[in-house]
């Protein structure tokens, strides 16, 4: 009797978790957040019924329903807090731990990332104690992250490379290794090395290919980056039209990447400056691209002004401007920081509007020939010392 009474009761626990599982998914259909959060505080009493590892999935299964509706960061970050301190008012450590976690990535991409990393400060030294792998790898590339987004790049470094060592010691899943390949080809393309970061994304390419994760995009764009960094923007086109990549991942950022290595290609300034316009939410809006490609136009620009100026001792800077086919007072700041940076030898003229350019200036051979004659006559003078020393001696 005692075991059929047992046997209906986790029966009916098993329908309740069901039914929890399929009333969240009709309130992320219907974008319900609010109620999604107010399910979690009513079910609290029942999770006193059911064994923790049973709450934490079902606690995680909510967040992740409200994290699948669009512009409810907030809320998620209201929701992690209100998990954060009801977990340590029923002592559940475990689940604490994950849900702050989460909270410090939810608090990175809401750009507060000095509240984030005091967070994880305190969280990577418990979860240290306690050696648990999987989290600590999740901590320290979360870490890695906010560290890089605060342009810290030691620390950067430091935490991504605790995290491969935590990493090694255990399996980590493949979206979990993708994720560290990523962020190990960003620190290196920040470092200005681009092949090594090719090869980074090209390991996280493969792996979020396979589990057809969004990120596989990212991977990819970034691939494309470093080719464009390297001068092998002719390759970009064989890339994209490769089978593994097909037209799975034909669409704006690939288009984008296109772009710019057709004008790197061309060497066209005014092609770049249209694919920056036609494509600003995938190049501007995305940090890691914009600032290699803030970088590179630059560099092409410099170049461009170098060859153009070359043939003239005085030019208008109109005239500049209308060969490079760029605004005048953009070509105008451009030459004057070159001037500061002695990229070449010239001065503004901005009462005639016109650059002056010197020759350059030879270095009078007088002064390391005199230094040469200096140098020489203190070792005669040291060996005459020498000498008159062993001879008093």
């Amino acid at each position: 009797m005692g075991f059929l009474k047992t046997l209906h009761l986790l029966q009916a626990l098993r329908i309740k978790e069901q039914a929890i599982t399929n009333l969240s998914d009709l309130l992320r259909q219907e974008g319900r957040a609010q109620d999604l959060q107010n399910l979690l505080t009513k079910l609290r009493p029942f999770f006193s019924l059911i064994p923790k590892a049973k709450t934490a999935k079902i606690v995680r299964v909510i967040v992740d329903a409200v994290a699948k509706i669009p512009g409810t960061s907030d809320l998620q970050i209201a929701l992690c807090k209100e998990i954060v301190q009801w977990t340590r008012a029923e002592k559940r450590t475990f689940l604490r731990q994950r849900i702050e976690a989460r909270l410090a990535a939810l608090l990175m991409e809401n750009k507060e990332y000095v509240e984030a990393l005091n967070l994880l400060s305190g969280l990577i030294k418990e979860v240290r104690r306690l050696d648990d792998k999987l989290l600590l790898v999740e901590i320290d590339l979360l870490e890695s992250k906010l560290h890089f987004s605060l342009r810290n790049l030691p620390k950067a470094k430091a935490a991504l490379t605790a995290a491969r060592t935590a990493a090694n010691a255990i399996y980590v899943p493949p979206a979990q290794q993708g994720t560290i390949d990523l962020q190990s080809g960003i620190l290196h393309a920040e470092e200005k090395d681009y092949k090594t970061a090719y090869s980074y994304f090209f390991e996280a390419f493969e792996a979020f290919n396979a589990l057809e994760d969004p990120q596989a995009i990212y991977s990819l764009k970034y691939m494309l980056l470093c080719k464009i960094m390297v001068n092998q923007a002719d390759d970009v086109a064989g890339i994209i039209s490769s089978p593994k990549v097909g037209l799975q991942y034909q669409g704006p950022e690939l288009d984008a990447m296109k772009a710019i290595a057709d004008a790197h290609s061309k060497r066209s300034l005014k092609l770049f400056e249209i694919a920056l316009q036609n494509f600003r939410t995938q190049l501007d809006e995305d940090p890691i691209v914009h600032r290699h490609l803030s970088s590179l136009y630059d560099t092409l620009l410099e170049q461009n002004l170098c060859r153009l100026i070359e043939p003239f001792s005085r030019v208008e800077i109109a005239h500049i401007a209308e060969l490079i086919e760029l605004p005048a007072h953009h070509v105008e700041k451009k030459l004057s920081q070159m001037i500061l940076d002695k990229k070449f030898a010239g001065t503004l003229d901005q009462g005639a509007g016109c650059l002056i350019i010197f020759d350059d200036p030879k270095t009078d051979a007088i002064y390391p020939a005199t230094l040469e004659t200096i140098a020489n006559m203190e070792k005669v003078v040291d060996s005459l010392y020498a000498r008159s020393a062993k001879i008093m001696a």
